[in-house]
């Protein structure tokens, strides 16, 4: 049946804790310091969104969104579904991202305008940890959205 990333004993109540945990904590801006604890000190990050290019560790990406809530400082998610998927270790969130540009520190000066963006995270687990994300994310739609692009 394929690979699982399971080991045994692993529980699915387990990794929907964790997976609410980290999420909840790099939506809300926590960074990579409180973050870290639900994944692997090596765990890897992509997504197909240039604004994300460069970003390849989950790390540098609860970092980039703690940085997103400067120039947005009203930033906030709004969860659409949550589920796990036991036998691939794998569990999914998608979210709206709510916000407007007030703040300085974005690539351009303060647009005041407002964004609502679809997202999603695919979260893979090794053990009771995250050890790959994906989003999946429409990046040029929330930058116009912005003004930024």
């Amino acid at each position: 049946m394929g690979d699982t990333l399971f080991q045994q004993g692993e529980t699915e109540m387990t990794i929907a804790k964790t997976a609410t945990a980290f999420f909840e904590a790099c939506e809300t801006g926590k960074g990579a310091e409180v973050c870290q604890q639900w994944f692997h000190p090596e765990a890897t990050f992509s997504c197909q969104a240039d604004a994300l290019t460069d970003i390849t560790k989950l790390a540098a990406y609860a970092d980039w969104m703690k940085g997103l809530l400067t120039p947005i400082p009203d930033g906030r998610y709004k969860l659409t579904a949550f589920a796990v998927d036991k036998a691939r270790g794998t569990v999914v969130a998608a979210a709206e991202f709510h916000g407007t540009q007030t703040g300085e520190g974005g690539p351009v000066s303060p647009t005041g305008k407002a964004v609502i963006s679809d997202y999603a995270y695919v979260m893979k687990f090794d053990g009771d940890k995250i050890k790959h994300m994906t989003k999946v994310w429409n990046d040029v739609h929330a930058l116009r959205g912005l003004g930024w692009a």
